[in-house]
């Protein structure tokens, strides 16, 4: 499953043409603001997750090979991607609405990220990055969020309860 939100007052700047690639469709979405969210996005210390890693690694792999430039990890992003991960694991239930209602660009203003334009995808099952994102790659609009060349920062989460909850939240600040 995936999901793009732009904001941008003209249409977000289209990815570089690919061979096999399809773009998901853009739509506008207003600005909201909710109350803070517990939990982290990234390992004790502040650093990365090896998995979180590697999927960045991957994610930045594909998209060198489609031309478009590599995403910086931002740690807002990590945080709600890693705080939607548990909140699908807790309730055994993957989807882009959280348990309480709220959809990415939500999650993304309880984090404080101001953002342009966003893209998720979700997964559930995939036992490691590698399969995690072979299963995306072959997912058109999955594939279309990991190749828009607009997105600039990435965030990962990964949390398991009956398999591992994944989730990449891709976005373009204001």
């Amino acid at each position: 499953r995936c999901v793009i939100r732009d904001t941008s007052p003209t249409k977000a700047t289209k990815p570089k043409p690919a061979p096999a690639r399809t773009t998901a469709p853009s739509r506008r979405s207003p600005e909201r603001s909710t109350a803070p969210a517990g939990g982290a996005g990234v390992a004790p210390g502040g650093s990365v997750s090896s998995q979180a890693r590697e999927v960045v690694n991957l994610v930045n792999a594909e998209r060198a090979k489609a031309g478009c430039g590599a995403l910086s990890i931002d740690d807002k992003l990590m945080t709600a991607a890693q705080r939607h991960s548990q909140d699908q694991a807790d309730h055994r239930n993957m989807s882009h609405t959280g348990s309480d209602g709220s959809d990415a660009g939500d999650r993304l203003d309880r984090v404080g990220y101001s953002w342009r334009t966003y893209g998720e995808n979700v997964a559930w099952n995939q036992k490691t990055p590698a399969a995690v994102m072979d299963a995306w790659m072959n997912s058109s609009g999955h594939r279309a969020n990991i190749l828009n060349c607009a997105f600039t920062e990435i965030g990962v989460g990964v949390a398991s309860s009956n398999g591992p909850y994944w989730t990449q939240v891709f976005a373009a600040p204001r």
